[in-house]
């Protein structure tokens, strides 16, 4: 929870900051597109965060969403499949992915770092096959593209409709999706035994196999999961997106999945995590970037800022590791 309250604190200071800096910055269309982003990519942040909770990691989020983002409109457009047999066979992919990885990982025994580098590099390519290197898009399917793009105006609800400046802003229907996804992972870690499973595989998984938990199996649902929440963010993401390149759509989100994970408070190590955590995380990363845009500062520095994120979230996380070793080892010495 101090961790939460921390980078919440930060997100305030930057929101504040950002704020003060710019007049263009509390614009309604730009808070929209805030929390439009911030939600797309705390949906994949929650996604890495099961396996990264576990100890493992997965590179291949970016190329995932770029196949999906170029299957979908392939099947909808050029075989004239419908919306519902569209993501069907969407979700029946990822899936798969998820027990690939799993198995690879669990059962195979290969290195996580290994098993999804490959995927990245896999899926990039069976995207760009797939379409033959063409630019695919669901800019036809206006009602369809409601699911991603709608937007709730809050006018319309009794009690918020009726305060001063909020009742003409619009609420992105995703932010919705992302927190009923973060309820139920927070629900799924922090009050079943199975999210407790997850936990304990994560700070040593030698222990947790000899105390009678399943950790093949544990490591399958961490991959599924991860598997699933990023099909239904790549879906998302090609409703928002008229047109998608399948060579580069996806590229480097993986990064700002892992950042905005990291910066939330999940461990590297594994065995430590929160949900909550996670989304602020994702938020204070898509709110520097909209300072970039918004204060003029040049785009070029997104992916040193991602860099930045992760390398300052992995020290913390060592500091704040040291310390309680520390810590720990002095109680247990006086009390000796």
């Amino acid at each position: 929870m101090n961790k939460n309250l921390g980078i919440l604190l930060l997100f305030a200071v930057v929101f504040l900051l950002t704020a003060s800096l710019s007049d263009n910055f509390l614009d309604p269309y730009n808070l929209r597109n805030l929390i439009q982003r911030a939600s797309l990519f705390g949906l994949i942040g929650l996604g890495v965060s099961f396996v990264i909770i576990t100890g493992g990691i997965d590179l291949s989020l970016g190329s995932v969403i770029g196949l999906v983002a170029s299957l979908m409109p392939l099947l909808m457009v050029e075989y004239n499949l419908s919306a519902s047999v569209t993501l069907m066979i969407v979700f029946l992919l990822v899936l798969t992915i998820g027990l690939v990885h799993g198995f690879l990982i669990a059962v195979m025994r290969l290195q996580p770092f290994v098993v999804t580098l490959c995927g990245l590099m896999i899926y990039r390519g069976l995207a760009r096959w797939l379409t033959g290197d063409n630019s695919p898009g669901m800019g036809q399917f206006k009602e369809l593209r409601q699911l991603s793009i709608y937007r709730l105006p809050l006018g319309q609800w009794p009690v918020i409709g009726k305060l001063p400046g909020i009742g003409q802003f619009e609420l992105p229907v995703t932010l919705l999706v992302l927190l009923t996804v973060a309820i139920a992972a927070a629900v799924f870690l922090n009050l079943t035994v199975y999210g407790r499973y997850l936990l304990a595989l994560g700070r040593n998984e030698q222990a947790a196999r000899f105390s009678g938990i399943n950790t093949r199996g544990m490591i399958f649902v961490a991959y599924i999961a991860c598997s699933l929440i990023t099909g239904l963010a790549a879906v998302l993401f090609v409703l928002d997106t008229p047109a998608v390149q399948p060579d580069s759509y996806g590229s480097f989100y993986e990064l700002y999945a892992i950042a905005a994970a990291v910066l939330g408070g999940c461990s590297l190590r594994g065995g430590e995590g929160s949900v909550w955590g996670v989304l602020i995380g994702a938020a204070i990363l898509q709110l520097l970037f909209n300072a970039i845009g918004i204060l003029g500062i040049p785009s070029t520095l997104e992916f040193a800022i991602a860099g930045l994120v992760i390398l300052v979230g992995a020290i913390a996380d060592e500091a704040i590791r040291q310390i309680v070793n520390r810590r720990r080892a002095a109680s247990i010495k006086v009390s000796g």
